[in-house]
């Protein structure tokens, strides 16, 4: 190569330094693109693993419920709530060899599950349940023991 061609390719590349406009708002364009195709499936699929961590919770303490139910006879009271599978409730039963969850169960959303018993829905032993995204109770995104979940 001879030195004269080096000189006319440096002077020539020198001029194309950067990206024009066009070129960037493509880069944008196909950006914005690929992120409204992704994002919405992603924010989906949170929500449906957070259904389904609360739907596992409910089956772990819902063991807990039955083991406590086992040796003392009858289930925790409305009043007693959940603290009695962790901690010995007043009063006392006799039978009581717990704890039979190690602590305090948050559903997904950093809420405590709610329990219930004798249960208002008359479908099981014992009303379990998390209020959902909406955190109030008896909406349509609230995830039960008494209602099979999607």
């Amino acid at each position: 190569m001879s030195n004269r061609s080096c000189q006319r390719q440096v002077r020539w590349c020198g001029k194309n330094k950067g990206f024009t406009l066009i070129e960037l708002m493509m880069v944008v364009i196909i950006i914005g693109i690929l992120a409204a195709m992704v994002v919405p499936r992603f924010v989906g699929s949170a929500s449906k693993a957070r259904i389904k961590v609360a739907m596992a919770d409910i089956t772990s303490i819902s063991t807990g419920l039955d083991m406590y139910e086992m040796e003392i006879g009858a289930f925790p009271t409305t009043e007693q709530g959940l603290k009695a599978l962790m901690e010995k409730p007043s009063p006392a039963p006799q039978n009581w060899s717990g704890p039979y969850l190690k602590k305090e169960p948050l559903d997904p959303w950093q809420r405590p599950y709610r329990y219930a018993c004798p249960p208002a829905n008359n479908q099981q032993d014992y009303d379990l349940w998390s209020s959902g995204l909406d955190g109030r109770d008896g909406t349509e995104d609230d995830i039960t023991n008494w209602k099979k979940q999607q």
